[in-house]
């Protein structure tokens, strides 16, 4: 499914770095409570789902990250899949978006969509990204999901369910 390979030491380090940096960052956005866009694109393959692996997050979870100054959801959500699994995307379907305080931050997530009829070869950062899996919806339910994926499911389950605010 994917291409990544050993991790190298620069590899290593990367993760290494994730690994401390991450929480040292949830306690300092806990601190101050900054405001974040970032966008999450779910990933089918036939009728199973796409979820990665993070180095510094525990679970699986949809691929996705922050939006950057003067950038659209959009491209967000294009660019990351590009930069953590090598996956180039034709155009996505946009699916809403939920608000939520999410890692001590006050965040509004993008949903976006793409449905493939086969993977092709992904290639994975190897630092931020380690693994990547495809789930059949059965499996979904035994998970445990991070934030904006479990509202994401929970918005696919109950549609009329629009920009719920988070626990």
């Amino acid at each position: 499914m994917s291409s990544s390979g050993e991790p190298s030491l620069i590899d290593l380090a990367w993760r290494t770095a994730f690994r401390f940096g991450f929480p040292l960052a949830r306690l300092w956005w806990r601190l101050t409570r900054p405001r974040h866009e970032g966008v999450v694109v779910a990933v089918y393959v036939g009728s199973e789902l796409l979820l990665v692996r993070s180095s510094y997050r525990r679970g699986w979870h949809l691929p996705g990250g922050g939006v950057r100054r003067s950038e659209t959801p959009e491209a967000a959500a294009r660019r990351e899949l590009a930069e953590e699994i090598g996956l180039k995307a034709p155009p996505l379907s946009a699916a809403g978006f939920c608000c939520g305080t999410w890692d001590g931050r006050r965040d509004r997530v993008h949903f976006f969509e793409l449905q493939l009829t086969e993977l092709p070869e992904l290639k994975l950062d190897n630092r931020e990204i380690i693994a990547v899996r495809l789930v059949l919806p059965a499996e979904l339910q035994r998970m445990v999901p991070t934030g904006p994926l479990a509202d994401y499911l929970d918005r696919a389950r109950h549609p009329l369910k629009c920009h719920r605010q988070p626990k």
